[in-house]
C-alpha cells in the first residue's frame, strides 16, 4: 500500500519528490513504491456562488435577500476542473492507504486540502506535514514527525467558518447595495472596516487646525542648546525668552552622562516585513509578499512567510549555526565567519515558545544563498530579513547620552546629544565606527553664545496612511475603536486585529480594484465612491472592533474553545440585520467621477477611475462591461530624467509623457529601445558586480570599467 501526499503547488510537490526520491510518473503525480505525490493549484474547490445554490439567484432581486443556505455547497473551480479530476483519480486509488496533507501549514492551506478531499468523496486516514520551510532537510525531518490529521480538525473548522462568514456577509451585503443603488458596490467584514480607518484618519486631518509655535536655537562651540520645554505656543513668553538669549553666556548648572545599550528590533513577521518594505523601498504590500513567497518557495532561503509571530521556538536553536553558515555570502560573510556558532548569547530575546502559534518568525533557512540569482525586490527583502536575523547574534550598540543643563539669566536651557561607544549590530545598517568623546564643561562653567536663531513653525496634521502604516493600523486598530474598553482590547489582542497576515495585502488590493481607495504619491486617499459606500453600509459593518471580534472567535474555534455552528448562527443573524438596514435606508448614491461622455456600447454615462497608476473609463451600468484605458504609468524610463513615463492614448497615436516635460511617440520610444538591446543593461551590470562581490573578487579590471559606465 502507498501513502498519497497532497501538496499545494507544483513547485512544492517537486521539492518533496526530490527530497523523498520519488520520480515523475504521469501528468498528475510523482510516484514510487512508497509514495504518490499530487498537488493542487491553490484552491481547486470553493464555495458555490448564489446562482449555483438556486437558479432564482441568477437575477439580482432584493426580495430574495438575505440568501442563507441551509447547507454549504462546494463546487470545482471551472478553470482547473481537469486538474481536480486528475488528483481525484489518485486519491481514489485502492492502493492508497492514507493521505498526508502537505499543503501550506496554515489556516488557508488546511482548507485547500480538506475541501479537495471532501469534494472527491474520499474517506481515508489523514496525517499532517507541518513545516516552515521547503528545504530538503526540513522536508525530510517533517516526514519523520507527521501529526495525526485529527489534530488539525479545529484549524479546518476555523478556516471553513471564515470562508462561510465572508460568503454570507459579502454576497448578501454586496447584492443589497448594488440592487438598491444600481451601482457596482461591494462590502465585506474586513474591507469595510479598513475603509473606515481611512475615513477616520481623513476626518482627523480635515478637522486639524495648525497652530503657530516658537523655537530658539542657541549656538555654542559645544553644540546647539534649546530652551527647556521645547515648543512655545505663547508669543509674548517667546519674545521674553528671545530677549534673555541675547546674553553672551550660558552658565552650566547640570551635567548628566549616561551609558545605554540598544538592542535589535524583534524578528520579522509578515506584517512587519511588509511595513518595512513599503517604508524603506516603496514596495506595495503585494510586492513584498510576492518577493517573500519567491524567496520561500523558489529559492528556499527564507522560512514560511504567512506568520504572525516574531519569535522562535527552542527546537530551532540547534539549527542556528547551520543557517548562519548558509547565509555567509556578500556583506554578511565577514561578520558571520568569525562568530562562535556554538555559544550564542541573548537568545531569550528571540526564543519564546509561548509566543509562537502556527509558525515562528521569518528567518533564513539552511539552504545556500546565491544573491546574484535574486531580482532587485527579492534581494532587498532578503536583506531586511537576513540583517534582522543576524543582528541578534551581534553585540548590542552601546551609546553614551549627554545632557547639559544651563541657564541664561532666569531662562533654563539644555543640550542633548549622544555618541557611539560600540557600533555593535548597527554595523549592518551603516554605523561603521565609534565617535569621539564629548567636550564636557564643568558645573558652574560659562559657555560663550556665538549665535541665536529664532524659528517660527506650524503644527502639522497626522499624515495620510501609506500601505505600510495602514497595515499597522489593521494589525492594531485600537485607536479607531469608538467604544474602547478592556474587553475590546483583549478581543483585539486575541483576534490579531483586522484580517490576518495572509489576507491583509489582498484586502488592500481589493480596495484599489473596487475604486474605493487610490494612491496619490505614496499616500492613500478615499475616493468619492469609497466615502459614499461608508455612508451607505450599516454602522456595525464599519466598526473595526466588530471584525476584530470575529477574528478572535475564529481563533477560539481553532483552539477548540468555540463552536463553529454557534459562530455561523451569529453571522447569519448579523447578515439579516445588514440586509434589512440597507433595504429600508432612504439614502441616495451619486456618481462623483462622471467623465461627461456616454458609453459607446449602451449609451449610459461613463466614469473615470484611477487604479494604481492606470486611469480608465468605465460604464456606470454594472451590467455593461465597457472599459477603456486612458493612461498608464509604465516602467519605461525618461531619457532625460530617468523617471517612469506615463503612456497615453491607443493604437498608433500612443505617446509617452514624463513629469519633467519630455514627450515622445510610442514609435520613437520603440526605436530607442531597439538601439539599446545590444548594450549591456544597468540590471546586467549590477548583477555582474553583485556576483563578483559574492565571490569576494570585485577588483577586476572589467568590474572597474563597468563601475564607471553611465547607463
Amino acid at each position: 500500500m502507498k501513502k498519497l501526499i497532497l501538496a499545494e503547488k507544483p513547485s512544492v510537490a517537486k521539492d518533496m519528490a526530490g527530497a523523498l526520491s520519488v520520480p515523475a510518473k504521469g501528468r498528475y503525480q510523482f510516484e514510487n513504491n512508497k509514495y504518490i505525490i499530487v498537488w493542487a493549484l491553490g484552491h481547486l474547490v470553493t464555495l458555490a456562488t448564489p446562482e449555483e445554490y438556486s437558479k432564482k439567484y441568477k437575477d439580482w432581486n432584493m426580495k430574495d435577500l438575505p440568501m442563507i443556505p441551509k447547507k454549504k455547497k462546494l463546487v470545482i473551480i471551472p478553470k482547473t476542473k481537469g486538474h481536480f479530476y486528475g488528483v481525484k483519480k489518485q486519491l481514489e486509488r485502492k492502493d492508497v492507504s492514507e493521505i498526508i496533507i502537505a499543503t501550506d501549514a496554515g489556516r488557508e492551506g488546511e482548507l485547500v486540502a480538506r475541501w479537495i478531499i471532501e469534494m472527491a468523496g474520499v474517506r481515508k486516514p489523514l496525517r499532517r506535514l507541518w513545516i516552515s520551510s521547503v528545504t530538503k532537510k526540513a522536508i525530510i525531518e517533517g516526514f519523520q514527525t507527521l501529526k495525526p490529521g485529527k489534530d488539525y480538525e479545529n484549524l479546518y473548522h476555523s478556516a471553513e467558518s471564515r470562508a462561510m462568514a465572508d460568503w454570507l456577509v459579502g454576497f448578501n451585503g454586496t447584492r443589497a447595495l448594488t440592487v438598491k443603488y444600481n451601482a457596482s458596490l461591494s462590502c465585506g467584514r474586513v474591507q469595510t472596516p479598513t475603509l473606515e480607518m481611512l475615513y477616520q484618519r481623513e476626518q482627523k486631518i480635515g478637522r486639524f487646525r495648525p497652530e503657530k509655535y516658537y523655537l530658539i536655537d542657541i549656538k555654542t562651540n559645544l553644540g546647539t542648546f534649546q530652551v527647556k520645554g521645547g515648543r512655545n505656543f505663547n508669543e509674548k513668553s517667546h519674545k521674553k525668552n528671545l530677549e534673555l538669549c541675547k546674553s553672551e553666556e550660558i552658565i552650566i548648572t547640570g551635567i548628566n552622562r549616561k551609558k545605554k545599550k540598544i538592542y535589535p528590533q524583534p524578528l520579522y513577521d509578515l506584517t512587519a516585513l511588509q511595513r518595512d518594505g513599503n517604508e524603506k523601498f516603496g514596495f506595495s504590500t503585494k510586492e513584498t509578499q510576492n518577493a517573500m513567497q519567491n524567496l520561500y518557495e523558489r529559492f528556499k532561503v527564507l522560512t514560511y512567510p504567512r506568520t504572525d509571530s516574531r519569535y522562535l521556538t527552542k527546537d530551532i536553536i540547534p539549527t542556528l549555526g547551520e543557517r548562519l553558515d548558509a547565509m555567509a555570502v556578500g556583506k554578511y560573510a565577514s561578520i558571520i565567519r568569525p562568530m562562535k556558532k556554538d555559544s550564542f548569547k541573548g537568545l531569550n530575546r528571540i526564543v519564546k515558545d509561548s509566543a509562537v502559534t502556527d509558525h515562528h518568525a521569518i528567518i533564513p533557512t539552511e539552504e545556500p544563498v546565491f544573491l546574484q540569482d535574486f531580482n532587485d525586490k527579492e534581494r532587498k527583502i532578503y536583506d531586511l530579513v537576513a540583517s534582522r536575523f543576524l543582528s541578534h547574534f551581534m553585540p548590542p550598540t552601546e551609546i553614551e547620552e549627554l545632557k547639559l543643563e544651563g541657564r541664561i539669566g532666569t531662562l533654563e536651557v539644555e543640550l542633548k546629544t549622544n555618541r557611539v561607544l560600540e557600533p555593535g549590530f548597527q554595523i549592518l545598517y551603516g554605523e561603521q565606527k565609534s565617535t569621539k568623546d564629548f567636550q564636557v564643561p564643568k558645573t558652574g562653567e560659562t559657555i560663550k553664545v556665538i549665535g541665536v536663531q529664532e524659528k517660527i513653525e506650524m503644527t502639522t496634521p497626522p499624515p495620510y496612511f501609506t500601505e505600510g502604516t495602514l497595515l499597522g493600523a489593521m494589525e492594531n486598530p485600537i485607536s479607531y475603536i469608538k467604544k474602547d474598553s478592556q474587553k475590546t482590547r483583549e478581543l483585539l489582542k486575541e483576534g490579531g486585529g483586522i484580517g490576518t497576515v495572509a489576507t491583509r495585502s489582498d484586502i488592500i488590493e481589493k480596495l484599489y480594484q473596487s475604486d474605493y481607495m487610490e494612491k496619490r504619491g505614496q499616500y492613500l486617499h478615499l475616493t468619492g465612491k469609497g466615502r459614499q459606500l461608508l455612508d451607505l453600509v450599516p454602522n456595525d459593518l464599519r466598526a473595526p472592533d466588530m471584525t476584530a471580534k470575529w477574528e478572535g472567535e475564529l481563533r477560539a474555534i481553532e483552539r477548540g474553545k468555540e463552536s463553529q455552528d454557534k459562530f455561523l448562527k451569529r453571522i447569519e443573524a448579523f447578515t439579516k440585520e445588514v440586509v434589512e438596514e440597507i433595504k429600508t435606508d432612504s439614502k441616495k448614491y451619486i456618481h462623483q467621477n462622471l467623465s461627461g461622455k456616454s458609453c459607446p456600447e449602451c449609451g449610459k454615462p461613463t466614469l473615470l477611475v484611477n487604479r494604481k497608476g492606470r486611469e480608465m473609463e468605465l460604464c456606470s451600468d454594472r451590467n455593461c462591461n465597457y472599459r477603456k484605458t486612458i493612461s498608464q504609468v509604465t516602467n519605461a524610463r525618461c531619457p532625460q530624467c530617468k523617471k517612469k513615463m506615463t503612456l497615453f492614448g491607443e493604437g498608433e497615436g500612443r505617446f509617452f509623457r514624463c513629469i519633467c516635460g519630455h514627450r515622445e511617440s510610442y514609435e520613437v520610444f520603440n526605436k530607442r529601445r531597439e538601439q539599446r538591446k545590444n548594450q549591456m543593461s544597468k540590471h546586467e551590470v549590477r548583477k555582474y558586480l553583485n556576483k563578483q562581490e559574492d565571490k569576494g573578487d570585485i577588483n577586476t579590471s572589467l568590474a572597474d570599467a563597468l563601475k564607471g559606465l553611465d547607463l
